[in-house]
């Protein structure tokens, strides 16, 4: 005496279990593809300034150093009366 309506359920669940894994595979390539267009762009940016690695980090030690808390994502509360 086997359940149809639970066949069904199972078969719709494993259905969606394997849309899911597909989608998370995708949503990872994705990822990739995104995060490796963002470090080419930055590369792009320090080869046009003709900065070498050096420079690069001295101007990021000078920015981390000298920028206020709000770029940092410390922002201040503001109160409004």
């Amino acid at each position: 005496m086997t359940n149809t309506k639970l066949k069904k359920i199972n078969a719709e669940y494993d259905k969606n279990a394997a849309r899911i894994a597909e989608l998370q595979a995708r949503q990872r390539e994705l990822d990739k593809q995104r995060t490796e267009i963002k470090n080419n762009d930055i590369l792009e940016l320090v080869h046009e300034h003709h900065l070498d690695y050096a420079a690069l980090s001295a101007l990021i030690q000078k920015l981390d150093t000298s920028r206020p808390a709000a770029m940092a994502g410390e922002t201040e509360e503001e109160t409004y009366e």
